[in-house]
Protein backbone atom coordinates (compact mmCIF):
# COMPACT_ATOMS: atom_id res chain seq x y z
CA UNK A 1 0.00 0.00 0.00
CA UNK A 2 1.04 3.99 -0.12
CA UNK A 3 0.83 5.86 2.82
CA UNK A 4 -2.56 7.69 1.70
CA UNK A 5 -3.87 3.95 1.16
CA UNK A 6 -2.78 2.65 4.76
CA UNK A 7 -4.52 5.27 6.15
CA UNK A 8 -7.59 5.12 4.92
CA UNK A 9 -7.46 1.59 5.38
CA UNK A 10 -7.28 2.18 9.25
CA UNK A 11 -9.39 5.31 8.79
CA UNK A 12 -7.09 6.64 10.23
CA UNK A 13 -3.58 6.90 12.38
CA UNK A 14 -3.43 8.07 15.90
CA UNK A 15 -1.48 11.51 16.24
CA UNK A 16 -0.92 12.88 19.29
CA UNK A 17 2.50 12.85 18.98
CA UNK A 18 3.61 14.31 15.54
CA UNK A 19 6.34 11.58 15.00
CA UNK A 20 3.81 8.45 15.97
CA UNK A 21 1.86 8.19 12.36
CA UNK A 22 5.19 8.25 10.78
CA UNK A 23 6.38 4.84 13.10
CA UNK A 24 3.13 3.69 12.50
CA UNK A 25 3.43 3.50 8.68
CA UNK A 26 6.94 2.49 8.67
CA UNK A 27 5.52 -0.42 11.10
CA UNK A 28 3.57 -1.64 8.68
CA UNK A 29 4.52 -0.84 5.10
CA UNK A 30 7.81 -1.68 2.72
CA UNK A 31 10.07 1.15 1.92
CA UNK A 32 8.15 4.18 3.36
CA UNK A 33 10.07 7.09 3.38
CA UNK A 34 9.27 10.47 5.51
CA UNK A 35 8.38 12.76 2.34
CA UNK A 36 5.76 10.44 1.70
CA UNK A 37 3.93 11.62 4.76
CA UNK A 38 5.31 15.14 4.75
CA UNK A 39 4.25 15.83 1.02
CA UNK A 40 0.49 14.52 1.56
CA UNK A 41 0.50 17.03 4.76
CA UNK A 42 1.91 19.83 2.35
CA UNK A 43 -0.42 19.37 -0.23
CA UNK A 44 -3.46 19.11 1.73
CA UNK A 45 -4.58 15.31 0.80
CA UNK A 46 -4.26 14.48 4.64
CA UNK A 47 -4.75 16.44 7.36
CA UNK A 48 -4.67 16.26 11.60
CA UNK A 49 -7.95 16.76 13.00
CA UNK A 50 -9.28 15.44 16.42
CA UNK A 51 -11.63 12.35 15.31
CA UNK A 52 -12.30 9.32 17.17
CA UNK A 53 -12.99 9.34 20.80
CA UNK A 54 -11.86 12.79 20.38
CA UNK A 55 -7.88 12.06 19.91
CA UNK A 56 -6.01 13.66 16.67
CA UNK A 57 -5.55 11.52 14.05
CA UNK A 58 -4.05 11.86 11.07
CA UNK A 59 -6.85 10.82 8.08
CA UNK A 60 -6.77 11.53 3.99
CA UNK A 61 -8.66 14.44 3.30
CA UNK A 62 -11.71 13.09 2.06
CA UNK A 63 -11.84 11.26 5.27
CA UNK A 64 -11.70 14.28 7.25
CA UNK A 65 -14.79 15.45 5.29
CA UNK A 66 -16.76 12.25 5.87
CA UNK A 67 -16.05 11.25 9.56
CA UNK A 68 -16.08 14.30 11.33
CA UNK A 69 -19.46 15.18 10.84
CA UNK A 70 -20.42 11.37 12.13
CA UNK A 71 -18.31 12.37 15.22
CA UNK A 72 -19.82 15.39 16.05
CA UNK A 73 -22.39 14.02 18.72
CA UNK A 74 -19.27 12.71 20.02
CA UNK A 75 -17.90 16.32 20.48
CA UNK A 76 -21.20 17.32 21.53
CA UNK A 77 -21.41 15.23 23.80
CA UNK A 78 -17.96 16.43 25.89
CA UNK A 79 -18.36 19.66 25.87
CA UNK A 80 -21.30 20.63 28.17
CA UNK A 81 -19.67 18.05 30.91
CA UNK A 82 -16.60 19.10 30.23
CA UNK A 83 -17.35 22.99 30.39
CA UNK A 84 -20.71 23.47 31.39
CA UNK A 85 -19.78 25.18 34.53
CA UNK A 86 -17.11 27.44 32.66
CA UNK A 87 -20.08 27.83 29.67
CA UNK A 88 -23.32 28.96 32.37
CA UNK A 89 -25.47 31.31 30.42
CA UNK A 90 -23.21 31.02 26.96
CA UNK A 91 -23.94 28.88 24.26
CA UNK A 92 -21.43 27.26 22.88
CA UNK A 93 -22.75 27.58 19.34
CA UNK A 94 -22.14 31.38 19.83
CA UNK A 95 -18.32 30.37 20.61
CA UNK A 96 -18.11 28.86 17.19
CA UNK A 97 -19.81 31.38 15.64
CA UNK A 98 -17.33 33.81 17.18
CA UNK A 99 -14.44 31.60 16.40
CA UNK A 100 -15.15 31.18 12.35
CA UNK A 101 -15.29 35.16 12.44
CA UNK A 102 -11.71 35.48 13.66
CA UNK A 103 -10.22 32.55 11.19
CA UNK A 104 -11.95 34.48 8.49
CA UNK A 105 -8.07 36.32 8.54
CA UNK A 106 -6.25 33.08 7.90
CA UNK A 107 -4.86 30.19 10.49
CA UNK A 108 -4.87 31.01 14.32
CA UNK A 109 -3.31 29.00 16.94
CA UNK A 110 -4.86 27.96 20.27
CA UNK A 111 -3.68 30.69 22.66
CA UNK A 112 -4.26 33.28 20.35
CA UNK A 113 -8.18 32.40 19.47
CA UNK A 114 -8.21 31.93 23.18
CA UNK A 115 -6.69 35.62 23.87
CA UNK A 116 -9.13 37.07 20.99
CA UNK A 117 -12.31 35.39 22.30
CA UNK A 118 -11.93 36.64 25.37
CA UNK A 119 -12.17 40.05 24.56
CA UNK A 120 -15.55 39.25 23.71
CA UNK A 121 -16.03 37.72 27.32
CA UNK A 122 -13.56 38.87 29.46
CA UNK A 123 -14.89 36.69 32.28
CA UNK A 124 -14.30 33.36 30.70
CA UNK A 125 -11.04 31.47 30.92
CA UNK A 126 -9.55 31.82 27.32
CA UNK A 127 -8.42 28.06 27.09
CA UNK A 128 -11.91 27.28 27.97
CA UNK A 129 -13.14 29.69 24.66
CA UNK A 130 -10.40 28.05 22.22
CA UNK A 131 -11.70 24.64 23.41
CA UNK A 132 -15.34 24.83 23.29
CA UNK A 133 -14.29 26.09 19.55
CA UNK A 134 -12.83 23.49 18.90
CA UNK A 135 -15.03 20.66 20.16
CA UNK A 136 -18.17 22.57 17.89
CA UNK A 137 -15.97 23.08 14.73
CA UNK A 138 -14.21 21.06 12.13
CA UNK A 139 -10.80 22.48 12.87
CA UNK A 140 -7.08 20.99 11.11
CA UNK A 141 -4.11 21.71 12.45
CA UNK A 142 -1.91 23.16 9.69
CA UNK A 143 1.28 22.33 8.49
CA UNK A 144 4.24 22.40 9.32
CA UNK A 145 2.52 20.42 12.64
CA UNK A 146 3.49 17.20 11.98
CA UNK A 147 5.61 17.55 8.87
CA UNK A 148 8.91 15.30 9.61
CA UNK A 149 12.05 17.56 10.63
CA UNK A 150 9.60 20.63 11.07
CA UNK A 151 8.52 22.24 14.44
CA UNK A 152 5.86 24.44 15.32
CA UNK A 153 2.50 24.68 17.40
CA UNK A 154 -0.96 23.56 16.54
CA UNK A 155 -2.55 26.33 14.76
CA UNK A 156 -6.09 25.69 13.06
CA UNK A 157 -7.88 26.29 10.47
CA UNK A 158 -11.83 25.34 9.19
CA UNK A 159 -11.41 21.70 7.41
CA UNK A 160 -13.86 23.26 4.54
CA UNK A 161 -11.30 26.30 4.07
CA UNK A 162 -8.49 24.10 3.83
CA UNK A 163 -9.35 21.57 1.91
CA UNK A 164 -11.96 23.75 -0.50
CA UNK A 165 -14.43 21.21 -0.40
CA UNK A 166 -17.51 20.85 2.19
CA UNK A 167 -18.01 18.63 5.17
CA UNK A 168 -20.18 15.73 4.32
CA UNK A 169 -22.95 16.02 6.38
CA UNK A 170 -25.01 13.14 4.07
CA UNK A 171 -21.87 10.87 5.18
CA UNK A 172 -23.19 7.10 5.92
CA UNK A 173 -21.80 5.64 10.07
CA UNK A 174 -22.63 1.95 8.13
CA UNK A 175 -19.68 2.97 5.82
CA UNK A 176 -17.86 3.74 9.13
CA UNK A 177 -18.18 0.62 11.16
CA UNK A 178 -17.65 -1.59 7.98
CA UNK A 179 -14.28 0.20 7.25
CA UNK A 180 -13.89 -0.77 10.92
CA UNK A 181 -14.06 -4.20 10.93
CA UNK A 182 -12.29 -4.25 7.68
CA UNK A 183 -9.12 -3.13 9.48
CA UNK A 184 -10.08 -4.27 13.07
CA UNK A 185 -12.08 -7.25 13.37
CA UNK A 186 -13.79 -9.56 14.78
CA UNK A 187 -14.98 -7.15 17.15
CA UNK A 188 -18.04 -6.81 19.17
CA UNK A 189 -20.19 -3.67 18.89
CA UNK A 190 -18.86 -2.16 22.43
CA UNK A 191 -15.14 -2.77 20.19
CA UNK A 192 -16.62 -0.34 17.89
CA UNK A 193 -17.91 1.98 20.02
CA UNK A 194 -14.91 2.19 22.12
CA UNK A 195 -13.38 2.85 19.06
CA UNK A 196 -15.25 5.68 17.57
CA UNK A 197 -16.38 7.23 20.81
CA UNK A 198 -20.01 6.77 19.56
CA UNK A 199 -23.03 5.32 21.65
CA UNK A 200 -25.81 3.08 20.60
CA UNK A 201 -24.21 1.71 17.04
CA UNK A 202 -25.94 -1.84 17.60
CA UNK A 203 -29.08 -0.34 15.63
CA UNK A 204 -26.17 0.54 12.94
CA UNK A 205 -24.66 -3.52 13.44
CA UNK A 206 -28.10 -4.75 13.29
CA UNK A 207 -29.18 -3.33 9.94
CA UNK A 208 -25.57 -4.14 8.48
CA UNK A 209 -26.16 -7.71 9.57
CA UNK A 210 -26.98 -9.71 6.30
CA UNK A 211 -23.40 -8.43 5.46
CA UNK A 212 -21.35 -9.60 7.99
CA UNK A 213 -20.07 -12.82 9.54
CA UNK A 214 -20.32 -13.60 13.14
CA UNK A 215 -18.24 -15.57 15.68
CA UNK A 216 -17.98 -15.98 19.26
CA UNK A 217 -15.39 -15.55 21.77
CA UNK A 218 -14.45 -17.89 24.57
CA UNK A 219 -16.85 -16.47 26.66
CA UNK A 220 -19.68 -16.21 23.88
CA UNK A 221 -19.72 -12.63 23.25
CA UNK A 222 -20.19 -12.40 19.21
CA UNK A 223 -18.23 -10.58 17.20
CA UNK A 224 -18.56 -9.08 13.60
CA UNK A 225 -16.36 -8.83 10.83
CA UNK A 226 -16.64 -8.30 6.87
CA UNK A 227 -17.03 -11.46 4.92
CA UNK A 228 -13.35 -12.58 3.27
CA UNK A 229 -11.35 -10.86 5.90
CA UNK A 230 -8.31 -12.46 6.35
CA UNK A 231 -8.40 -15.08 10.04
CA UNK A 232 -4.48 -16.45 10.11
CA UNK A 233 -3.92 -19.67 11.94
CA UNK A 234 -3.71 -19.62 15.46
CA UNK A 235 -0.12 -21.44 14.94
CA UNK A 236 1.19 -18.83 12.94
CA UNK A 237 4.24 -17.82 13.67
CA UNK A 238 4.89 -13.60 13.74
CA UNK A 239 7.91 -11.65 14.44
CA UNK A 240 8.73 -9.28 17.02
CA UNK A 241 6.96 -6.38 16.06
CA UNK A 242 7.82 -2.45 17.25
CA UNK A 243 4.82 -0.35 17.37
CA UNK A 244 4.29 3.36 17.45
CA UNK A 245 3.43 5.64 20.82
CA UNK A 246 -0.79 5.75 21.12
CA UNK A 247 -1.08 3.07 18.61
CA UNK A 248 -4.60 2.50 17.07
CA UNK A 249 -3.55 -1.43 17.17
CA UNK A 250 -3.23 -0.89 21.36
CA UNK A 251 -6.62 1.66 21.44
CA UNK A 252 -9.47 0.47 18.91
CA UNK A 253 -11.07 -2.35 21.17
CA UNK A 254 -12.91 -2.41 24.59
CA UNK A 255 -11.72 -5.66 25.28
CA UNK A 256 -7.58 -5.60 24.17
CA UNK A 257 -6.65 -8.80 25.33
CA UNK A 258 -5.83 -10.27 22.39
CA UNK A 259 -2.93 -7.99 22.21
CA UNK A 260 -2.04 -6.71 25.44
CA UNK A 261 -2.91 -8.12 29.01
CA UNK A 262 -4.62 -6.34 31.44
CA UNK A 263 -0.79 -5.90 33.78
CA UNK A 264 0.59 -4.73 30.27
CA UNK A 265 -1.93 -2.12 29.80
CA UNK A 266 -1.80 -1.03 33.39
CA UNK A 267 2.41 -0.79 32.98
CA UNK A 268 1.74 1.25 29.95
CA UNK A 269 -0.95 3.50 30.72
CA UNK A 270 -0.06 7.17 32.92
CA UNK A 271 -1.83 9.07 34.66
CA UNK A 272 -1.71 11.89 31.99
CA UNK A 273 -3.09 9.18 28.80
CA UNK A 274 0.67 9.22 27.34
CA UNK A 275 0.66 5.95 25.43
CA UNK A 276 4.66 4.94 24.72
CA UNK A 277 5.70 2.80 22.07
CA UNK A 278 5.45 -0.87 22.92
CA UNK A 279 6.88 -3.76 20.96
CA UNK A 280 5.27 -7.17 20.70
CA UNK A 281 6.18 -10.47 20.99
CA UNK A 282 3.94 -14.21 19.40
CA UNK A 283 1.55 -10.82 18.71
CA UNK A 284 1.14 -10.04 22.82
CA UNK A 285 2.52 -6.21 24.07
CA UNK A 286 5.79 -7.78 25.66
CA UNK A 287 6.98 -4.24 26.89
CA UNK A 288 7.80 -0.84 25.43
CA UNK A 289 10.63 1.64 24.18
CA UNK A 290 11.50 4.72 23.91
CA UNK A 291 14.22 6.99 22.16
CA UNK A 292 16.37 9.32 23.80
CA UNK A 293 18.64 11.57 21.33
CA UNK A 294 21.89 13.84 23.36
CA UNK A 295 23.65 16.11 20.51
CA UNK A 296 23.92 13.19 17.42
CA UNK A 297 23.95 10.20 19.72
CA UNK A 298 20.48 7.93 20.06
CA UNK A 299 19.62 5.44 21.82
CA UNK A 300 16.37 3.08 21.33
CA UNK A 301 15.89 1.87 25.09
CA UNK A 302 13.58 -2.11 25.05
CA UNK A 303 11.84 -2.34 28.88
CA UNK A 304 10.88 -5.69 28.50
CA UNK A 305 7.65 -6.53 31.04
CA UNK A 306 9.52 -10.16 31.41
CA UNK A 307 12.71 -11.55 30.45
CA UNK A 308 13.17 -12.55 27.05
CA UNK A 309 13.76 -15.51 24.95
CA UNK A 310 16.95 -14.88 23.54
CA UNK A 311 16.06 -15.50 19.56
CA UNK A 312 13.05 -12.74 20.68
CA UNK A 313 16.22 -10.14 22.09
CA UNK A 314 18.43 -10.49 18.63
CA UNK A 315 15.12 -10.00 16.59
CA UNK A 316 14.04 -7.50 18.64
CA UNK A 317 17.71 -5.55 18.58
CA UNK A 318 17.56 -6.08 14.58
CA UNK A 319 13.88 -4.44 14.51
CA UNK A 320 15.21 -1.81 16.66
CA UNK A 321 18.39 -0.77 15.07
CA UNK A 322 16.14 -0.51 12.11
CA UNK A 323 13.54 2.12 13.56
CA UNK A 324 16.20 3.93 15.18
CA UNK A 325 18.08 4.54 12.04
CA UNK A 326 14.25 5.93 10.35
CA UNK A 327 13.19 7.84 13.49
CA UNK A 328 16.44 9.48 14.84
CA UNK A 329 17.97 9.87 10.90
CA UNK A 330 19.67 12.75 11.67
CA UNK A 331 21.29 11.03 14.91
CA UNK A 332 25.64 9.73 13.37
CA UNK A 333 26.00 7.44 16.13
CA UNK A 334 22.90 4.33 16.87
CA UNK A 335 22.40 2.12 20.26
CA UNK A 336 19.58 -0.33 20.92
CA UNK A 337 20.02 -1.46 24.76
CA UNK A 338 17.77 -4.24 26.63
CA UNK A 339 16.36 -3.07 30.03
CA UNK A 340 15.91 -7.26 31.15
CA UNK A 341 13.89 -7.37 34.19
CA UNK A 342 15.06 -9.37 36.57
CA UNK A 343 13.64 -13.35 36.83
Amino acid sequence: MTALEAMEHLVGLQAQSPKAPYVGLWTRLKDFRHDELSELLTSRRAVRIALMRGTVHLVSARDCLTLRPLLQPLFDRGVLPTYGRDLAGLEPREVADAGMALLADGPRSAAELGKLLRERWPDRSPSVLANVFRFAEALVQTPPRGVWGASGQPVYAHAEDWLGSPLDAGASPHSMVLRYLAAFGPATVQDIQTWSGLTQLREITEELRPRLRTARTEDGAELLDVPGAPLPDPDTPVPPLLVAEFDNLILSHADRSRVISDSARKAIYTKNAQIPGTFLVDGFVHGKWKITQQRRAATLTLTPFSPLRESDAEALTAAGAELLAFAADRAETFDVRIEQPPG
